[in-house]
């Protein structure tokens, strides 16, 4: 018999391998649908790729790759017999052929035992070979089949425990020099302090600075302002805003090149006025816990007082909860009801699978899919059968658990390089929605983009307020932020009274009372939107200096869907993270027709198109050109990572010397956005970077006036979008120097969109992404334009004290009620706290 299996496996021995060291073995999960070793078809498991499969779907990856052998693991649960001993640990069968099997088991274990079975399969006659099965099989497959059953969970390393762990206290925390300079960071309205950028934006811990972080490789992140100051000044800590809470922040080490930690944080802090100890505490020096609100808030929003009855079937699965991923969870069970959702990836399933990559589990397109099918099929969402309801009548203590589906392998995937999304900690479920639309959006080239159902246009309005002109501008936004006006709560005298209790009670060290939720009208908050706010550093071009300056907003158009997000979380003077208790009557209909913009009205000036002067330092500037006008040596390191990495060695070559030796981050970016093009591979041919200046552009072959290529990489290199600075350079006749400065000086240039119909080589080949661009969207973003008046159908609740901590859930009106989705358990609402939510989605009213 043995040798008739070593026979039987020697055609297909090539194709078998043994997991290496970066492997991952997917052994628990399939990468089409959420089938796993306990689903009735087991799962299979590719002995070349590692990946795992459903009985449905492991046909399509043999037709695909012709991939032969697979292991088929199979778990069987089933209650104890009776008599046997109560309280033991769930016996298990063959229990070193599970060894770190990550499973997703809710059973009782008091009640509850399992077999597990694993066998080769040989396709596509399906010969099975049963594990283990040492004796007639060859080293080498025995070797491979205890290596994938012993693998450990490929999401691992993303866990918090193997990340957090390692993280050192830094060598400069206790000599960390700190300038007295007499800085103060304020609570609130941060933004770069050399490109303004709003978001990854990092204190400087010697003096103060708020800089933006580096990119990413997915163009999210800043411009590196904070690694270009530390080289400037040596100055070596930084910790991340909107990341400090009572147990600590994100502290990074430029010269250690990691992440840190600070043992003397609060006092580095509390030299800007960021008073981190008090955080601790809350203001009477009672914690959080003992808030009687807080209890009341989670009661209310979970409906915890109410018998809520379950409900399955299609739309109706929730979602586990993997460790303070109920941001994640909340979102997609609300993404996943919008037609427009389910039309794009549940509609094109079978054709987004049959061409999805040979590693599906990295592609974003085929996850969705994956996920939508969990959530509307109704296959992981099934009742009791009737005997089972029978057995929880006559055992009250059994009841039968909604599982749920697991959402490892998507989590991984949409979090890729995301510092935030990536880790286990809790985040805020208004920037995953921002962050997955985006997601979606550049995955959708080509193809319908379910995300267009949310966008609209903004037109501000901005006027000076001293020689009274106006300025209009339009921007895209996904998403309407609304004020909550605490001085428009109707209950005022309460809150008045509990504020008098309350210090009473802080100065007599008693308990606090109980705490007055304030009731603030939605029209309040409607009217807090579309009062003008002052313009920080306005500066008037028909004044040609500095004025005062108001702006205000309105609706260009209306979306299909439109998201509101109450804005709940605030930080109080002394730097304390603070969520707003309150209470907002929101409307089931809602009109906001009147919000739509009227544009340009004809008494009104436009202020002059006159840019403000930039003055750059001299010596700034001469540093920052002689970086590119020099010719450089190429970096061959640089040149040689990225090579490692798989790109072809001329292209590399090009992506580092037309980043001016910047290094191999640097050049990558330029890989990523120029490998489309026909010559990303051809050699490549050095100009003399002194020829990029405009008195040289003839030196460069170029049509229609055409930025040279050089120039384009220069400034795109430095964090630049491709399109601004093809403006730029259009703008100033292929100066790189005054490009530089009109970039600064327009920072609201044209759409991406407008400036791509302009891309094109010498001969007259476009990039194809950028053509694209240019005939789908040549009017600027895609919008669906429409009647402003809207039904309520969603929303997402949170739980806690500020969007780092707690819990969300979500309440989605389906078939005409109100469904609780509370991670796997779904129910049938029954007192749906709309008053209480955090972002609330509305779907127009058709005319």
């Amino acid at each position: 018999m043995a040798a008739d299996l070593g026979e039987l496996l020697v055609p297909f021995m090539p194709t078998i391998r043994v997991p290496r060291i970066g492997d991952r073995v997917f052994k628990s999960e399939c990468a089409f649908s959420y089938d796993s070793p306990e689903s009735e078809g087991g799962l299979y498991v590719c002995m070349n790729t590692f990946l795992g499969f459903g009985r449905e779907h492991v046909e399509r990856h043999y037709r695909k790759t012709g991939q032969c052998v697979y292991m088929h693991l199979k778990r069987t649960m089933k209650e104890k017999a009776t008599g046997a001993s109560g309280g033991a640990i769930p016996r298990r069968k063959n229990g070193k052929v599970f060894l770190d099997l990550d499973l997703n088991c809710d059973f009782n274990g008091d009640d509850y035992e399992y077999e597990d079975e694993a066998r080769l399969v040989i396709f596509p006659d399906h010969y099975e070979i049963p594990l283990p099965n040492i004796e007639e099989l060859p080293a080498l497959v025995t070797i491979a089949c205890d290596a994938v059953l012993n693998a450990k969970s490929p999401y691992r390393r993303q866990e918090p425990d193997s990340w957090d762990d390692e993280v050192q206290v830094s060598k400069h925390a206790s000599s960390l020099r700190q300038l007295d300079n007499g800085v103060r960071i304020p609570p609130s309205g941060w933004k770069c302090s050399k490109c303004e950028l709003r978001e990854n934006l990092w204190v400087n811990l010697t003096d103060g600075s708020v800089l933006c972080g580096k990119w990413f490789f997915d163009g999210n992140g800043g411009n590196g302002h904070a690694l270009e100051h530390y080289r400037e000044t040596n100055y070596p800590l930084a910790v991340k805003l909107g990341t400090i809470t009572p147990d600590g922040a994100d502290v990074y080490s430029f010269d250690e090149e990691e992440a840190v930690l600070d043992p003397h944080l609060a006092e580095h802090l509390s030299h800007f006025g960021i008073d981190m100890l008090q955080m601790q505490k809350t203001e009477n020096g009672f914690t959080d816990s003992d808030v009687s609100p807080r209890i009341s808030e989670w009661e209310v929003i979970q409906e915890s007082g109410s018998k809520l009855k379950p409900v399955y079937g299609s739309g109706y699965t929730g979602i586990k909860n993997l460790g303070n991923s109920c941001y994640l969870g909340t979102t997609m069970q609300v993404l996943f009801s919008i037609p427009e959702f389910q039309r794009a990836y549940v509609g094109n399933l079978q054709r987004i699978f049959d061409y999805s990559p040979l590693d599906p589990t990295q592609d974003f397109s085929t996850q969705m899919a994956k996920l939508g099918h969990g959530l509307l099929s109704g296959q992981y969402s099934k009742p009791p059968v009737k005997s089972e309801l029978i057995e929880q009548v006559m055992k009250e203590e059994h009841k039968h658990q909604q599982k749920g589906i697991s959402l490892k392998m998507f989590k991984a995937l949409t979090s890729k390089g995301h510092p935030e999304f990536s880790s286990s900690r809790q985040q805020d479920a208004q920037e995953f929605f921002l962050h997955l639309i985006n997601q979606v959006e550049r995955n959708s080239e080509g193809s319908e983009n379910p995300s267009d159902v949310f966008r609209f246009l903004v037109e501000e309005r901005t006027q000076c307020c001293q020689s009274r002109m106006v300025r209009y501008t339009q921007r895209a936004d996904n998403l309407m932020q609304l004020p909550a006006p605490m001085e428009a709560a109707t209950n005022k005298e309460e809150l008045i009274a509990y504020e008098v209790k309350r210090q009473e009670a802080e100065v007599s060290r008693r308990a606090p009372p109980l705490a007055v939720r304030a009731r603030i009208p939605f029209s309040a908050c409607l009217q807090a939107y579309t009062e003008p706010e002052n313009v920080d550093d306005f500066w008037s071009s028909a004044l040609q200096a500095k004025s005062a300056g108001v702006k205000t907003s309105r609706f260009k158009s209306f979306p299909e869907y439109l998201v509101i997000q109450i804005k709940k979380f605030t930080f109080g003077l002394d730097w304390v993270p603070k969520k707003l208790d309150i209470s907002i009557d929101m409307p089931d209909l809602l009109d906001i027709t009147h919000l739509r913009a009227t544009g340009l009205q004809p008494k009104e000036e436009e202020l002059p198109d006159i840019a403000p002067p930039i003055v750059i330092p001299d010596e700034s500037k001469d540093h920052l050109m002689n970086n590119f006008t020099d010719s450089p040596e190429i970096d061959e390191s640089a040149v040689m990572q990225l090579a490692e990495m798989g790109f072809p060695l001329e292209a590399c070559r090009k992506a580092v010397y037309y980043t001016g030796n910047m290094g191999a981050e640097v050049a990558f970016n330029w890989v990523i956005a120029h490998m489309e093009e026909p010559d990303f591979a051809e050699p490549l041919v050095v100009a003399g970077f002194s020829e990029i200046d405009s008195s040289s552009s003839a030196a460069v072959p170029v049509a229609d006036n055409q930025p040279p290529e050089e120039s384009v990489a220069i400034l795109t290199s430095m964090g630049f979008p491709r399109y601004q600075a093809l403006q730029g350079l259009k703008a100033t006749n292929n100066n790189l120097e005054r490009a530089l400065d009109w970039i600064f000086t327009h920072p609201d240039s044209k759409e991406e969109s407008e400036a791509a119909s302009d891309i094109a080589d010498p001969e007259g080949n476009a990039n194809p992404i950028s053509n694209a661009t240019a005939v789908n969207e040549p009017s600027g973003p895609r919008v669906r334009d429409g009647p402003g008046r809207y039904e309520l159908f969603a929303f997402i609740s949170h739980m806690g004290t500020s969007t780092m901590c707690g819990r969300y859930v979500c309440h989605i009106k389906k078939e005409g009620r109100w469904v609780i989705y509370n991670d796997h358990k779904v129910c049938l609402s029954e007192r749906p706290p709309k008053d209480l939510g955090y972002i609330y989605f509305y779907h127009r009213i058709p005319s």
